[in-house]
């Protein structure tokens, strides 16, 4: 079989490789962190920030650019591999997209390691445990996506990881979550509160966040069987899949009135009860098909649309008292 020479990854083909459109719903986690930060401890650490959102969208590209890697390699169905997969469907070098990746890894570790000096040794455990997920998600001999983990991760890896470490490069680390360390000797401590604070708050980002990649998974069911990826909605079936859709996203809601109720959000976090109208539109226009081309957007829009309207909303929070002080 003659072996289809390779083409140049152009700028553009290197968008579309590690989805671009995407990588602006990898920021909202950060975005309502750093405005969490703002918000509700009055501190923020511009210079953590930025070096911190810089390697997490290394990390956001990585993560799209080494899973069409793994993909293609590991396709089964050589329809998808050579027409789906824009590694195949391109002509594109694996071995280049590959090292490609490994660079941008690198870079993020690499500020990840300046991080850990600037902040705190014990964002050297909680980096850690983000790049594994990262890494072994579609590495290795078992890897996490052919297994029905894929919403748990991605919604603890990206929802609440992100989130949380935005809040943790803003706030003094012995504060909220630190290790030191006098041999032979170490002590750990933290503000307990804060970090269930934290996990409260961060709930609807965790929630949207893997109602996104159920969908994903549910678009992609048939042509996951047939390249052995048995995700979650492959062990639900379709009925039981798009029930739990709907009760994640409607979820959301629930957990902001939650949390303004018991005054860890401002009032005007309420503002996010004006997408349900569209939100609830948009479920149930993909309950009718699933299809990533087409419906699969649904997700992505409640995602945007939901998260955006908190992040108005913690806009408010942080200027309506200085403006009518």
């Amino acid at each position: 079989m003659k072996q289809t020479a390779t083409k140049p990854m152009t700028f553009k083909l290197f968008l579309e490789f590690i989805r671009l459109n995407a990588k602006t719903a990898s920021a909202v986690p950060f975005i309502l962190g750093l405005l969490y930060s703002i918000e509700y401890f009055h501190q923020v650490n511009w210079g953590n920030s930025v070096i911190y959102f810089i390697a997490q969208m290394l990390v956001a590209m990585f993560v799209t650019g080494f899973n069409n890697v793994q993909d293609y390699k590991l396709a089964v169905d050589q329809h998808y591999r050579e027409t789906y997969n824009i590694i195949g469907r391109e002509h594109l070098s694996p071995r280049f997209a590959l090292n490609l990746m490994i660079t941008f890894i690198t870079i993020a570790c690499a500020l990840g390691v300046w991080l850990i000096f600037r902040t705190n040794f014990m964002l050297l455990f909680m980096g850690g445990a983000g790049i594994f997920i990262t890494i072994f998600y579609t590495y290795g001999p078992i890897p996490f996506s052919r297994f029905p983990l894929g919403e748990l991760l991605s919604g603890l890896a990206e929802g609440f990881g992100v989130f949380f470490l935005t809040v943790y490069m803003n706030l003094p680390a012995a504060k909220l979550f630190g290790f030191t360390f006098n041999w032979p000797n170490f002590h750990i401590n933290g503000n307990l509160q804060w970090i269930l604070t934290i996990i409260l708050v961060a709930l609807p980002c965790i929630l949207a966040v893997a109602n996104v990649m159920f969908a994903d998974n549910m678009s992609d069911l048939e042509q996951d069987i047939r390249n052995k990826r048995y995700t979650l909605p492959y062990y639900l079936g379709k009925k039981w899949s798009l029930r739990l859709y709907f009760v994640i996203m409607l979820s959301c809601f629930v957990t902001v009135i939650i949390g303004v109720v018991l005054k860890l959000l401002p009032w005007s976090q309420l503002i996010v009860l004006l997408s349900f109208p569209i939100i609830w539109r948009n479920l149930q226009t993909f309950k009718q098909v699933q299809v990533k081309e087409t419906t699969f957007e649904t997700a992505i829009q409640n995602h945007m649309l939901f998260n955006g309207l908190q992040m108005i909303g913690l806009l408010l929070g942080i200027f309506w008292p200085q403006i009518f002080h």
